[in-house]
Order: C-alpha cells, then structure tokens, then sequence
C-alpha cells in the first residue's frame, strides 16, 4: 500500500518530523517501511482497511521522550495515534483513526514498577501486558489476583483506558484505575490525584486529590499520553465458589436477569456476571459449515443442534462467589433459590480453596483461547463489536435481544450475544463475525453496524465503546441538547490541544483543524 499522507502535510514535511522524531528515540525506533506500516492496520478491518493506514510509526521507551515526541509533532503539526500494544481487536486494533497518523506505539515501555502486596495495587507501564503481570505475580508468589478480558493478550493500561471489562470482582477495570501520569498534548508531564503532589505514597491509594478529579478525563479520550498507571489488585480470596447452569430458552434470559442484577447490587453476587448464547460455545469449537451451509442466519433447528450436540443452553451462565468458604456457602444458597423459582434446572457447583491449584479458582487467567470465535465464518475471519449499555432488568434485556436478533438475522448473520451485569447497569455485547474475503458480507456488516446503531439509539440506549469506523455515528447518537457533549468535549480538546496533533476523531472527538473535513 502506498504511504498515506496525513491532513495538510507533504511528504517533505512528514519526513522531517520522522527525521526529528530519530532523533529523540533512535533511527532504529522509527518505523517507515511498507511491512512496518501494514502492520498497524486494523487486523479485522472492513475491506483493505486502507482508510485507516498509518504514514509510519514511532516507538518511545520512556516518558521523557514521549514529551520530547509530542513536541516535536506539534512543531511539525504531525498527527499522532498512541496505542499501548494495540490489541483492541474488534474495535479498530492498532490502526489510527486518521489516515496518515504516525502511531505512537508504547509497546517498548513495559516496566513493572511497582506491586504493592499489602496495600494490593500495582504500577505499571503502557506496554505491560496482563500475562507479563500475571507471570510476575506468580513468579514472586503475589497473593494479589487480576481482573482479565476475555481475550487478554493486550495491554494491562490500555484495556482499563478503554473501559473493558472482566468477570471478576474487580471486573470494572477502569474503576480500579488510582493515579495516572500523563503526557498533555502540549508535551507537558502531569500526574493525577495525589501523584500531583512530590513522593506522596497515596497516589495509588486515593483517587480524588485534590481539587478537580482527572482520572476519568483520559479514559477513552485524546486529552493526554497515560505513561504509568496505578491499578488496585484484588487480594487472594480464602476460598472461591462457582455456580453454572445452562438455560434453554433466549427468553430466560429476562427472569434471570432480574434475579441476578439485584443480588449484584446488593452484593450477594460480588462479580459481574457474563451470560453468553449458544454460539459462543459453537463458535470456539467448530466453524459455521461444520452446522450449516444454506442461506441466511442459521434457522432455529440447527441451533438445536448445537445445543444437543456441545449440552448448552441458548444461554450459559457462570457465577463466581469469593471469600470465606461458609459466606459462599450461605450465598450460593440464595443464588440458587432465587433461580428455583423459575426453573428445576439445578446449578453444578465447583469449590476451591486457598492451597489448591489456582486453574480451578476463577482468578483473571490471561488467555486468547476465545479468539477462536473469529474462524466461524471462514476464511480471513474477522469480528466487530456492538455494545450499548442498558438498565438493570430483564425487560430492558429483553426488549435489547429482540431488537438486535431480528436486525442481525435479517442482514443474515447469526447472532451472538452476551449480557453481562454491572451494579448498576448491563452491557449487551453482540459479536457480528465475517469473512474478509467475501466483499458481499462486509458490506452487510457495515450497514448492519448502521442499523443496530440507530435503532438502538432510537429506544434510548447508545454504547460504551466504538469501533473507529462508527465513532462518528456513536458520538452523534449522545444528543441531549443539541450534542451539548460534543461540544464541551470540542472545547476541552481546543484548549489542552490547540495544535490538534493528539489522535484526531478519536471517540468523535475532532480538533478544530479537521471538523467538518472529519478526515
């Protein structure tokens, strides 16, 4: 692919900034070539993905030069894409929004700096990933236990910055961030909370400060560079308790729902439970041939076959309750009566204790196991995510599942979701798998994108996390008084990046320079 040139710049001018840029981190640390570049681009990309192609790469190994790149790309007016290691697959991967943007790639800055057992956080860098935090924590036998995404091969910071989400007690990850250092977008260095004060050791413990609180403000956002982040850490429980059962109905759904969303807010149920359909589990065993080859969305009888065949539900459910065995005990009692109410399907149990294997204990064990679901379809397979965020009950649940199956099903996908519960709220994640390679289907999948998008936002509900080709769309469905969010976020960015170099369109945000071009 050829380079892409971003907004307003020459090729002369970009050169020169990436000549600067070699100057700061190394011509080694610089990365232009055609290989490096396509390296970048959105692994699950609709279509070539071309639109999304960055001019080159620039890969900082501390903060002190990610000040000294974010000056220089202010003083060239270079547009920068920051990734943490750019695993944020079925959202957009490593590729910038911006056609052109240089990625600033701080997979290089990957220290552990701190993990802190008796008060139970940790102090990371950008590039450390959760399975370079869980071997360290095993390593040094740390009886602190992480929270992890399903797929967990991506960066501890950058999955919490996104606010993704795991089924521990611990699962909301961006509420167990604790201090940040950021890098503004003027290249200036600040720290949050009580980090804005020199060596104060509750940095990591309290997150308010003083004054304005920042943390959130850097979440999901192109205000700032996270360099370090502190994360609170889940102290090792004395024993854990798990509870499954597999529900046959889609409609099951909605009583289950309003069983489980008051337990978890009462904190009976301390983790957020996530309840996935039937073609999660086919999806990570088999491919959709292997089922069906007609036209269509699979029909109801061959999702009957894949109940029988792999013993699941439409839905499975998993809990997990931690701490004092005889509290689990008491607790997974109420859980089950609450669901005898509704079905004489008993729940399997599972016990384990503190001196156990940890396999067995629901601790947050990273893997990318569940990437297998992207093979369903076929050839160059690929998925994107749809994930808007509803009350906690079962007809809300209920009236989400409908409208989503039925828009999915008539562009003829077949339909994955999931629920899972928050304290005080529900993401609905639907997964629309692909072929790449069939130029029909991706097409479809951009207009069922559009579809789900409007509808949704139609009955009043938008979502958490965006893929880069609908960030527009999702930031325009947040309307209150004439996109009155839009514009605060417009003004916000104004000013902390008046030169507007900082990962331009990011969640819809665009600085000044590009509005209405929205390049």
């Amino acid at each position: 692919m050829e380079r892409g040139l971003p907004p307003h710049i020459t090729a002369g001018r970009l050169d020169r900034a990436l000549g600067a840029f070699a100057g700061v981190v190394g011509k080694d640390w610089v990365l232009t070539s055609n290989e490096d570049r396509e390296t970048y681009l959105d692994v699950y990309a609709l279509g070539t993905g071309e639109e999304h192609l960055p001019s080159a790469a620039v890969a900082p190994a501390s903060a002190q030069e990610v000040q000294a790149v974010v000056r220089l790309a202010n003083e060239h007016g270079i547009p920068l894409w920051p990734i943490s290691r750019g695993k944020n697959f079925g959202y957009g991967g490593s590729a910038p929004r911006t056609l052109g943007a240089v990625v600033l790639d701080l997979g290089r800055m990957k220290r552990i700096l701190e993990v802190n057992e008796r008060f139970g956080y940790c102090l990371v860098e950008p590039g450390v990933g959760f399975f370079d935090l869980y071997d360290h924590l095993q390593a040094n036998n740390i009886p602190l236990w992480l929270s992890v995404p399903g797929n967990a091969w991506g960066s501890v910071t950058g999955n919490a910055l996104e606010r993704g989400f795991g089924s521990s007690p611990y699962g909301d990850h961006a509420s167990k961030i604790c201090g940040l250092e950021v890098v503004l977008p003027t290249g200036e260095l600040v720290r949050t909370g009580m980090g804005a004060m020199s060596n104060n050791p509750t940095w990591p413990l309290f997150r308010y400060g003083y004054g304005p609180s920042w943390d959130g403000l850097f979440q999901q956002s192109n205000l700032g560079i996270v360099t370090k982040m502190g994360l609170w850490l889940m102290p090792e429980p004395e024993a854990t308790l798990g509870l499954s059962i597999e529900l046959q109905n889609a409609d099951d759904i909605g009583w289950a729902l309003d069983e489980l969303c008051p337990l978890r807010m009462s904190g009976v149920l301390q983790q957020s439970p996530n309840i996935g359909n039937y073609l999660r589990s086919a999806a990570g065993r088999s491919q959709r041939s292997d089922w069906y080859t007609g036209p269509g969305a699979m029909p109801d009888s061959v999702i009957q076959d894949i109940q029988k065949t792999y013993g699941v539900g439409w839905w499975s459910i998993g809990l997990r309750l931690y701490g004092p065995e005889e509290v689990n005990e008491v607790n997974a009692r109420i859980i089950q009566a609450a669901f005898a109410r509704h079905t004489d399907q008993p729940f399997k149990i599972t016990r384990w204790r503190k001196a156990e294997p940890i396999a067995a204990s629901g601790a947050g064990i990273p893997s990318v196991f569940p990437l297998q679901i992207v093979n369903w379809q076929g050839g160059r397979g690929g998925h994107i995510g749809f994930s808007p965020v509803l009350p906690p009950s079962g007809e809300a649940a209920l009236d989400q599942l409908h409208r989503a199956q039925k828009i999915v099903r008539e562009h003829g996908f077949d339909f994955y979701g999931s629920f899972t519960a928050g304290e005080r709220h529900i993401n609905h994640v639907n997964m629309i798998f692909y072929n790449r390679d069939d130029d029909g289907m991706v097409g479809r999948v951009r207009e069922v994108l559009k579809v789900l998008i409007s509808e949704t936002a139609a009955a009043g509900y938008g979502e958490y996390r965006a893929h880069l080709d609908v960030m527009d769309d999702v930031a325009a469905s947040f309307d209150f008084n004439d996109h009155a969010l839009r514009r605060l976020n417009e003004t916000l960015k104004d000013a902390l990046d008046p030169n507007g170099i900082l990962a331009p369109g990011k969640q819809g945000v665009w600085p000044k320079a590009y509005r209405g071009s929205q390049a």
